[in-house]
């Protein structure tokens, strides 16, 4: 029988005596009092639940609530104007602030880009349909141009590498030993050992070298030594993968229809070659990101298949985001999400780290045995922190929302330094006098809000979350350099989520190791705006033949720089025209 089907008790069942009634009231009372807190608990991680599988993604709340703190809201607003208006009062403040406006979406037909190659069609009347009805001709007075954009499919293609030899007829009708020798390089002889040292009989003198009699014009080396794949296929097949988020069974049947027929297994060994072919590369970009003053880091799981047959088990990428002078997203692999991962990828590093509060970090910030190594210095996420008194709404509505209003405040002030293009110094400057007097009302709230709220309630936890990481939480106010979250770290890891959807997990550790370093190239290309096809492609041709002291020449940024800008061309039409046509280049 459950306990709701138990029947309440009757009058004759109560005891008579008056404190055993009260006790049990009592009794009663802490009961219900915790299983109503036993109840709110389960709405809220219901709701948390409900919403992850089914609600928006963004944390908005309803502007409405804010007007329940509208002098804080009006006080951050009012600071984030004066901030604007002092940025602005210099021209390359205004300037700046007209470079970063983000531009509105045009409507309607947009002018096509001038990089696409253009195909042109001339369409022309022969002479019998240029006569009047007056029976004069008519003459050609200009043109109207217009544009349509259209595509066609990618084209396979073999390189057919033919190297031509070549054939001295004299060297190759002479015998070997006729090769001349000059004395210091005869052997010594018994019968010549009285001889001068400089002698030398007129026919040997007078005797021309002999060289090979067959020689090869040379070879470049291909991208994978002893290789089928040119560097356009492997660049293809590893943007398709790592960029685009296309699993290898979708490129098996897109390159079938295409007419090559190209197992999967073929393409994995070919994406684990490519990756061991740029290793050097890598390499070399993991150590200019570790030279960075601050670093951006975060983590996401992955399965793999790495295992006990038919099981997967949990592994990690991990995102290391370098600092403006050092522009390279870096993944790295580790099959757990033990702190052995950062820790050894960090060995070197000194400086500010931005990162979440997970406590494999927190090795990384005690102070170095090395007297010469400074620390990292933790750098923690105001969006996390945030985040958690969004999520605590459900079952205290009212601090939740006064919570939200301080960071909206701060929130308010970071962008409005942006728009008005402060430099470090500036940005510096801002915080010092604005956001720290909000930190501090708001880490006074805090303490004062802890001792009034239940221990284990969702505000409760933001509360204790916030508190515990407060030092790190306003690092970023001593630098202008630092940023106030870590997102631009969790959304590099969207493009793993993006990717796991498609190819769901990683087959071995080998495959992850060879995803990271797959992924540090097209990330990095797609943060500085270098199409990654044409990145890869021109590296994977050069790397056989660079030496390692110039190997940091093909990293994206010096590659980038060292192109010439990119100019429209124009390519012959395929003569095809439902008119009559003329073809003009």
């Amino acid at each position: 029988m459950g306990i709701h089907n138990v029947p309440p008790p009757t009058p004759e069942q109560l005891p008579n005596d008056l404190d055993t009634l009260k006790r049990m009231i009592i009794e009663l009372a802490v009961t219900l009092r915790q299983e109503r807190r036993d109840n709110e608990n389960l709405k809220h991680r219901l709701k948390l639940l409900l919403d992850r599988l089914y609600g928006p993604r963004t944390e908005r709340c309803n502007p409405d609530q804010l007007l329940l703190f509208a002098e804080w809201a009006a006080a951050g607003d009012a600071a984030a104007a004066d901030t604007v208006n002092s940025a602005a009062a210099s021209p390359e403040a205004s300037e700046a602030k007209a470079r970063k406006r983000k531009p509105k979406t045009p409507h309607g037909r947009g002018k096509l880009p001038d990089q696409l190659p253009r195909r042109e069609v001339h369409h022309q009347l022969c002479e019998a349909e240029r006569i009047c009805v007056c029976g004069q001709l008519r003459i050609d007075i200009g043109t109207d141009t217009s544009e349509r954009v259209d595509w066609q499919p990618a084209s396979l293609f073999v390189w057919q590498d033919i190297v031509h030899k070549y054939l001295c007829r004299d060297c190759a009708h002479k015998p070997a030993e006729a090769t001349m020798t000059t004395p210091a390089q005869a052997p010594p002889d018994k019968t010549t050992t009285d001889a001068a040292p400089d002698t030398v009989t007129p026919s040997a003198a007078m005797a021309p070298p002999i060289g090979p009699a067959v020689i090869s014009a040379p070879k470049p080396p291909p991208p994978l030594a002893k290789g089928l794949p040119g560097a356009g296929l492997l660049a293809y097949i590893i943007v398709s993968k790592y960029f685009d988020h296309l699993p290898l069974y979708r490129l098996e049947h897109i390159l079938k229809r295409q007419g090559l027929p190209l197992s999967r297994s073929t393409m994995c060994d070919w994406m684990a070659a490519s990756a061991e072919a740029l290793r050097p590369l890598y390499d070399t970009m993991v150590s200019q990101v570790l030279q960075s003053a601050w670093l951006h880091t975060d983590d996401t799981p992955v399965k793999n298949q790495g295992h006990a047959p038919g099981t997967t088990a949990l592994s990690r990428f991990w995102i290391y985001w370098g600092d403006r002078t050092h522009p390279y997203n870096v993944f790295d692999f580790t099959i757990n999400r033990k702190r052995d991962g950062p820790q050894t990828f960090l060995a070197n590093f000194q400086g500010y780290l931005h990162a979440d509060a997970f406590s494999g970090y927190d090795a990384l910030y005690l102070p170095s045995p090395r007297a010469d190594a400074a620390p990292i210095l933790e750098v923690a996420c105001n969006a996390h922190a945030r985040r958690k008194f969004h999520e605590a709404r459900g079952s205290d509505d009212l601090r939740a929302h006064q919570a939200l209003a301080y960071y909206a405040q701060l929130y308010v002030l970071e962008r409005g330094a942006s728009d008005a293009g402060l430099d470090d110094v500036g940005r510096w400057r801002m915080r010092q006098d604005l956001c720290v007097p909000i930190l501090e009302q708001f880490h006074g709230w805090l303490v004062e809000q802890r001792a009034q709220v239940l221990p284990k309630s969702p505000m409760a936890e933001a509360i204790g979350y916030a508190l515990n990481n407060w030092t790190a939480l306003i690092r970023y106010t001593e630098a202008g350099f630092l940023a106030i979250d870590n997102n631009v770290a969790e959304r590099e890891m969207k493009r793993i989520a993006i990717g796991r959807k498609n190819w769901l997990f990683v087959g071995s550790n080998q495959g992850g190791q060879t995803a990271a370093v797959l992924f540090s190239f097209t990330s990095t290309c797609h943060r500085l705006g270098v199409e990654p096809w044409a990145y890869l492609q021109d590296v994977l041709t050069r790397l056989p033949t660079t030496p390692a002291e110039r190997l940091a020449e093909l990293l994206p940024d010096r590659w980038q720089a060292a192109r010439p800008p990119a100019a429209p061309t124009r390519t012959e039409p395929s003569g095809d025209s439902t008119s009559t046509s003329h073809s003009h280049s």
